[in-house]
């Protein structure tokens, strides 16, 4: 099973899913950990993701669950090739916009332009957005996309897909361990009802 945490940056996804760590047959990772190229774009994402769902699949078939934190959304998951071969969930870790500026400047002083931090914000804003409604400005993710993607499974008017499905925990008022406890629990369920 793939778990897919995902969100825009400064919300603790990857701190509250190093302490889910000890949990049984779980493979936790972030998506960042090989290493992000300074042209980045949607395509490397989506790209990246792949390799993450083959990794997740080639886990399954030793019984091992992976946990993942990233930026990829639902749409992007479920648009994966591979992704209809195994099972997977999705959760938006999310804080609110004056906190998650706060937090991007604690964690990175001086590293931030403006406009910078207003595009992590309004990434913020287009993930809650997409989390609830399909057909939110999918062209976020289909606009210079990695080729293969499988844009119908998912895109209004394209027929029945996957189940959109997007729990979301929002850390604005948590420490980090009551958000640790809280993903704890959601990975927890996911597994039950899915095993």
């Amino acid at each position: 099973m793939l778990l897919l945490v995902t969100g825009s940056s400064c919300s603790g996804k990857t701190t509250a899913a190093r302490l889910c760590a000890d949990l049984p047959h779980l493979a936790v990772h972030d998506s960042d950990e090989h290493g992000v190229p300074s042209d980045a774009d949607t395509a490397w994402r989506q790209r990246d993701l792949r390799r993450w769902v083959q990794e997740a699949t080639r886990l399954e078939r030793t019984g091992t669950d992976l946990l993942l934190t990233g930026q990829s959304p639902i749409g992007e998951l479920l648009a994966v090739p591979e992704a209809d071969r195994l099972a997977t969930a999705v959760l938006l870790m999310d804080v609110e916009d004056r906190t998650r500026w706060r937090r991007l400047e604690e964690r990175d002083p001086g590293k931030w332009s403006r406009e910078e931090k207003r595009a992590f914000v309004g990434w913020a804003r287009w993930h809650r957005a997409h989390a609830v409604d399909a057909a939110f400005h999918p062209e976020v993710l289909t606009e210079g996309a990695a080729a293969g993607m499988r844009w119908d499974r998912w895109l209004p008017g394209a027929g029945t897909g996957p189940s959109w499905m997007v729990e979301v925990i929002d850390t604005t008022e948590q420490d980090v361990t009551t958000t640790a406890a809280a993903l704890r629990d959601w990975v927890t369920l996911q597994r039950s009802q899915n095993g």
